[in-house]
């Protein structure tokens, strides 16, 4: 059985290939991690904002409702 050889280029280019295939793995697992924080996060802030919720539901009523942009507080007609 005869050995063949690539070309030092050839080499080259497919290891330099590889390294970038790997690289580009590498990164989508970080960017996965990242979201991964970022979703927790989320949910913290959802836990929140649930909690401060109740709080305003407890002072201001059931039926209030806040402008987000001035604080103003008017009360739901039926």
């Amino acid at each position: 059985m005869s050995k063949e050889q690539v070309t030092q280029e050839e080499l080259t280019k497919i290891q330099e290939l590889n390294s970038e295939f790997n690289k580009a793995k590498m990164a989508i697992g970080d960017v996965e991690l990242q979201k991964q924080q970022i979703l927790r996060h989320i949910e913290e802030l959802k836990i929140q904002f649930s909690a401060h919720e109740q709080l305003l539901i407890d002072k201001y009523g059931v039926d209030a409702v806040i402008n987000i942009q001035t604080g103003e507080v008017t009360h739901k007609t039926d």
